[in-house]
């Protein structure tokens, strides 16, 4: 597809200029392949080679926050940690974040994206490839031009063919929990998609497995055991569960007794585990990033991260709402995600009951009735909204709330998601809880009205 590369003008381009003509060099948006990024990375001179130690994350639910983690203990013990995550929530920036000078990760600012965009653009020279696999490539470029002790690297999609599969000598893998989800793109059931998601994994790499159902373990074990990669299994290795108000993380030769996550939920219980068997593994291979206990201890307190079960306390949206109603945004778009988010609202139920009310937008690929089942019996009403700026079709809030109503629940379609909040606010008066949730892409547009209408 040659011709659409840069003009010859010395004018400056944004950043989202030169997205938008990457997204014309390949006529999928996601097309799984290895070769096109493998090529790219070559012309560039393999920077993909000249990266600190890489931690390589991949699964189905979790990794997101695995990552959020494992980013709060390296800076906490005074670690700089690079960043690769997608998708963004509101700015592109945000997937790729480079070690700042203060210890911390920031979101690349426009100048060097505009940079390493217009590099890897000018290099492929209008090469057929998707804009996922060109900007990885920039990312790549990003992390080997700038000082850190780790990289974080989370996969896109999938993982035996994902762009972030270049990595050869990762220092460590992770696969959190697998469930169904992209099955269009992986495969139509779990041991596929397990097979896709075990191709992260490499000769001598250790490889934490977080929990899994017994199907997605023995693909990835007969993966594993295939290649010599060595293997630390949840319920076998290590555990980790909640005690008297304490997170308990064991392993065969020690148990940590450490503060419960920052991120709610007891599907965080499984993730920040995960995580903290992660770091100590990490530690054995490479003892100069090795985190100590209170490093665990404060990043576990610290740990942030957007669109996973966040409160909005402050701002516009809130606002609508008034100050005895609980608004709660997290973009989880699958089955899985449906129960964690579920169990998670039961448990803020058991502490202060309130009436719950979901404000719900999903994409037209997911499965809408496995994601809403779980909230039967939970929830007094849906408002279901339309999903602005989504890169791909919808579904429609007048057929999500089809789907609601077939599940046995009260569903509206509203507007967008400020019409909705206003629905709920002209309920009777009382204290509620509202969750907005259902694409990590309405996530994005709810945190970008919080900034754009105050």
């Amino acid at each position: 597809m040659r011709g659409t590369g840069m003009t010859s003008s010395t004018t400056r381009r944004t950043s989202d200029a030169l997205l938008a003509d990457m997204m014309l060099l390949h006529p999928k948006l996601i097309d799984l392949s290895l070769g096109r990024v493998e090529r790219l990375l070559a012309k560039l001179g393999h920077p993909e080679k000249k990266l600190p130690p890489v931690v390589h994350i991949a699964g189905t639910n979790g990794k997101g926050s695995v990552t959020a983690y494992l980013r709060a203990f390296a800076e906490a013990s005074g670690r700089r940690a690079h960043i690769y995550t997608s998708p963004h929530l509101v700015r592109f920036h945000e997937r790729i974040a480079l070690a700042g000078d203060d210890g911390k990760a920031h979101a690349i600012d426009e100048d060097f994206l505009v940079d390493v965009l217009t590099r890897v653009h000018a290099v492929n020279d209008g090469d057929d490839i998707t804009q996922f696999e060109i900007t990885t490539a920039a990312a790549f470029l990003a992390f080997s031009e700038r000082p850190a002790d780790v990289l974080l690297l989370e996969v896109g999609l999938g993982g035996r063919l994902d762009a972030t599969n270049v990595i050869d000598n990762p220092a460590l893998t992770v696969i959190t929990p697998i469930s169904m989800d992209h099955a269009e793109k992986l495969g139509p059931t779990l041991e596929r998609i397990a097979f896709e998601k075990a191709g992260i994994l490499k000769r001598n790499v250790p490889s934490i497995i977080s929990q899994q159902s017994d199907d997605v373990l023995s693909v990835i074990k007969a993966r594993a055991g295939a290649i010599a990669a060595p293997l630390q299994v949840w319920g076998q290795d290590y555990d980790a569960y909640e005690q008297a108000g304490r997170l308990i993380v064991q392993q065969n030769d020690r148990l940590l007794d450490l503060p419960l996550p920052a991120l709610i939920g007891r599907h965080q219980i499984v993730n920040a585990g995960t995580a903290v068997a992660a770091a100590l593994v990490l530690a054995q291979k490479i003892p100069a990033l090795t985190i100590d206990e209170r490093a665990i201890e404060t990043g576990l307190r610290t740990v942030e991260w957007p669109a996973r079960m966040q409160r909005l306390t402050s701002g516009p949206l809130p606002r609508i709402l008034g100050d005895d109603v609980e608004l709660w945004l997290d973009g989880g778009h699958n089955p899985a995600a449906g129960d964690m988010l579920a169990d998670t609202l039961a448990m803020l139920d058991e502490k202060s009951p309130k009436p719950v009310y979901l404000v719900v937008g999903m994409m037209g690929g997911k499965d809408a009735l496995g994601f809403l089942a779980p909230f039967r019996g939970l929830v007094r009403a849906i408002y279901t909204v339309p999903i602005p700026g989504a890169h791909e079709a919808p579904h429609s809030e007048e057929e999500l709330a089809e789907v609601a109503r077939g599940a046995g629940m009260q569903a509206l379609d509203r507007k967008n998601v400020i019409d909705a909040l206003h629905t709920i606010a002209s309920l009777s008066a009382g204290p509620k809880r509202v969750l907005i949730c259902g694409s990590l892409y309405l996530a994005g547009h709810v945190l970008s009205l919080q900034e754009s209408l105050e």
